[in-house]
């Protein structure tokens, strides 16, 4: 393979990471590289130019009926071709299209879902008890085992216990939000089966750009009691809802997720050199920083409020600025931080990763995406997944050949060589030769990296266990045999003795009471009687 003598990093302009209308907020990916309140704003001039364009077919399509119509008729009633007035009764023209547009009308009120519905009265009563179990099974439609149930459901009953609590310091008003978010809640779990993913997620976001409105003008522009508030009512109606909302059948967010899965399992010989991030994980206080950052950015998937997730993604970038920092010995900047991001996800390779970004996307705060840092973050995992997605030989600065080879398994890059080519050698053939160099590149990655270093150390651990084993086996098999001769030994002893000094039992003899014994002159003398004087 040709020497690389010259690497090149992973660079991103900041300006690419801002909305593209140039309002200033950070973009994202997924709505198009636009904040949310420009892809609102886009997505309902969209959603007005496709029902003008259905118009205009429709009004199309009824021309085309017309004239079919009058050319049918037209020859049975008079030769010579008539006026369309004449031919076609003003009531029977406009009748279908009188149809269509009831259609339109109809279908247009039963999709789209404001929240002026929500807070509409109802015009029934329903038991509370329905409608706790009616809740219940809204939030928990999917199957899931007994113990997360119950786990959710422990959740659950918390958050709503806090969520409680921090109302009752507003009295009146704390009341009123609380009343909006259970009849919000409700009027989602009615409306899960009729709505797409962007639909739901467009009546999230409208209730709260609603409350928020209504907030601001209760708190008279006090921006950050308003986000305490929107932090709360987001937690609980996420809590609540998050079963329905997260990852919906309706979209291909699972299928996404599994492709994204399968393509950082692919990449998984890309190795930090390659991306060219500023992080030395020999130093302890680096490698534990980035164990850290990969705990944060797995743990995301185990959160139920997006706000949650992008403390996750917060904390992680945290973890990797702090590595970076202890590496350079100075500040890290942006461009050192992308490519250790990537880095990040590729080791990690977080679970149901796109399903997280779309959720916290759809249902976040719409404020916490647009700006600060948890917005700034969430945007450079974006592009990260972005990258990963797209990434190529040309990224890397790798030749296509090799890096088709290393995709597909048959080579595997190591450490750059010290002779000062700077190139990535494959691994060695089976001679003699290539074997020690193996072993040498083997022992140089071990000294470079420390969690190889950790697994040579391992193995030569379990070396050491396995002939501590075989000795400890080959004794305990010495002892056996010399208890099984010790035992034939001390037999044969035993034996050897019986049959010189046999055994005789002789039986004993009677004797009288009268026979003479030598042994009676040990008795004691009889009693005499004794007299005593009267």
């Amino acid at each position: 393979m040709s020497q690389k003598t010259e690497r090149r990093g992973i660079h991103v302009d900041q300006s690419e990471l801002l909305c593209k209308k140039g309002c200033g907020y950070y973009g994202n990916a997924a709505w198009q590289g636009l904040c949310s309140k420009c892809w609102r704003e886009e997505y309902q001039r969209a959603k007005e130019r496709q029902i003008q364009e259905d118009w205009a077919f429709a009004e199309k399509l009824q021309r085309e009926e017309e004239v079919a119509y009058a050319s049918s008729q037209g020859p049975s009633s008079q030769p010579g071709p008539q006026p369309l007035a004449q031919s076609t009764p003003p009531h029977a023209s406009l009748a279908p299209f009188s149809k269509f547009e009831e259609k339109k009308t109809n279908e247009k009120m039963r999709k789209v879902t404001t929240v002026k519905k929500f807070f509409s009265p109802s015009t029934r009563i329903v038991p509370k008890k329905a409608l706790v179990a009616r809740l219940r099974d809204g939030h928990e439609g999917k199957t899931s085992s007994p113990s997360i149930s119950r786990q959710a459901s422990l959740e659950t009953d918390r958050v709503s216990k806090d969520f409680m609590e921090f109302l009752k310091s507003m009295q009146r008003p704390g009341r009123e939000i609380h009343k909006q978010c259970r009849a919000f809640i409700e009027g989602m779990a009615n409306k899960k089966q009729d709505l797409g993913a962007d639909e739901l997620s467009e009546c999230v976001q409208d209730f709260y750009q609603n409350l928020s409105d209504r907030l601001m003008s209760h708190f008279k522009g006090s921006s950050e009691s308003v986000e305490r508030v929107m932090d709360q009512v987001e937690r609980y109606i996420m809590t609540r809802l998050y079963k329905s909302v997260f990852c919906p059948e309706t979209t291909d967010d699972e299928k996404k997720d599994l492709a994204t899965q399968h393509r950082i399992r692919a990449l998984h010989w890309v190795t930090i050199e390659m991306l060219c991030v500023s992080m030395d994980e020999e130093i302890p206080e680096v490698s534990d920083n980035v164990v850290k950052a990969i705990t944060d950015v797995i743990e995301m998937d185990s959160k139920r409020v997006p706000r949650d997730k992008l403390g996750c993604i917060t904390q992680c970038s945290k973890h990797i600025f702090s590595a970076i920092k202890i590496t350079k010995k100075e500040p890290a900047s942006a461009d050192d931080f992308l490519p250790a991001l990537i880095y990040i996800v590729l080791k990690a390779n977080p679970p149901r990763l796109q399903s997280n970004i779309q959720y916290i996307t759809r249902f976040c705060n719409p404020s916490r995406l647009m700006t600060g840092e948890d917005g700034y973050y969430f945007t450079n995992l974006c592009c990260a997944v972005a990258f990963i997605e797209k990434l190529d030989a040309q990224s890397l600065n790798l030749d296509t050949e090799e890096f088709e080879r290393y995709m597909s398994g048959q080579a595997s890059p190591r450490r750059p060589t010290d002779g000062g080519g700077g190139g990535w050698p494959l691994e060695a053939g089976p001679s003699p030769q290539g074997a020690a160099a193996a072993a040498a590149a083997a022992v140089s990655s071990a000294a470079a990296n420390p969690a190889l270093a950790q697994l040579h150390h391992s193995l030569e651990q379990l070396s050491g266990l396995s002939a501590r084993q075989d000795r400890l086996t080959e004794g305990a098999r010495g002892l056996q045999e010399e208890l099984v001769s010790w035992e034939e030994g001390v037999r044969r002893e035993v034996q050897d003795i019986l049959e010189r000094y046999p055994l005789e039992v002789r039986p004993p003899l009677a004797s009288a009471i009268d026979t003479e014994n030598a042994e009676t002159d040990r008795l004691p003398p009889p009693l005499t009687p004794q007299v005593f004087a009267g």
